[in-house]
């Protein structure tokens, strides 16, 4: 199954120093991504509703609203709780900074200044999940598309008279049969059909924490539910 994901992703970088932000854009501009600025702790959440982001490098010591109030404003909203934040302090970080930081919802720290190639491989593993967990929402959408055009058993209607086709009583028995044959595979496809929707509703709840081999067991069984989606669909219009 071919999905179509955004070839590019989005990253924020806030820090009220201009400096900072140039030096940010310079290390990050390898990954040939969409960078977007924030001088602030407001500019950021402005952004973040007008945009979503892959990830977020947050500042610490910001004037006015810092980084663990920044940080935690944007797990309190619906929109942008499941953004990954890495934050960058100036000095190498206490425990008293990991204990608020990780209590907020932080992904991660990076002391600066910072190495170069440890802040780009950082921020490619949340590229990666980002993209995994995009390709594996778009898999499961097409899947519950699948569902939704799937065809539903019909309903029983009460009993019409007809005429007679030719050959009578003595193929009554024969008819009967394959009229039962489909309305059992019908019956059985409907159950199954059923049954892949509620798993495909466990699987959606645990999009938002798969990681790395997980995410690509998930990506597997939606493509085996899909699979079966398009064989049952196959069998009941044979009927």
């Amino acid at each position: 199954m071919t999905i179509n994901t955004p070839d590019k992703a989005s990253i924020l970088i806030v820090d009220d120093m201009e400096e900072n932000l140039v030096a940010l854009e310079a290390v990050l501009g390898s990954l040939d991504q969409q960078l977007v600025r924030a001088h602030s702790g407001e500019e950021a959440l402005k952004a973040m509703l007008r945009q979503e982001f892959a990830v977020v490098l947050l500042d610490v010591l910001m004037p006015g609203m810092d980084g663990f109030e920044t940080a935690a404003n944007i797990k309190r909203l619906d929109q942008t709780k499941d953004v990954p934040i890495i934050l960058l302090t100036g000095t190498e970080a206490d425990t008293d900074y990991l204990y608020r930081g990780y209590a907020i919802g932080v992904a991660d720290f990076l002391t600066k200044p910072f190495d170069p190639w440890l802040l780009r491989t950082k921020v490619n593993v949340f590229l990666d999940l980002y993209r995994k967990n995009r390709q594996l929402a778009a898999q499961a959408e097409q899947l519950r598309r699948l569902l939704v055009g799937a065809p539903t058993p019909a309903a029983p209607v009460g009993p019409a008279r007809s005429v007679e086709p030719m050959g009578g009583a003595r193929d009554r028995p024969s008819r009967a049969r394959d009229a039962g044959a489909g309305v059992s595979a019908s019956a059985g496809s409907g159950q199954q059909l059923t049954e892949i929707t509620e798993r495909l509703a466990q699987i959606e709840l645990q999009l938002r924490d798969a990681e790395g081999a997980e995410a690509v067991g998930l990506a597997d069984r939606i493509a085996d539910l899909e699979r079966t989606v398009r064989s049952l669909r196959a069998g009941r219009d044979a009927y």
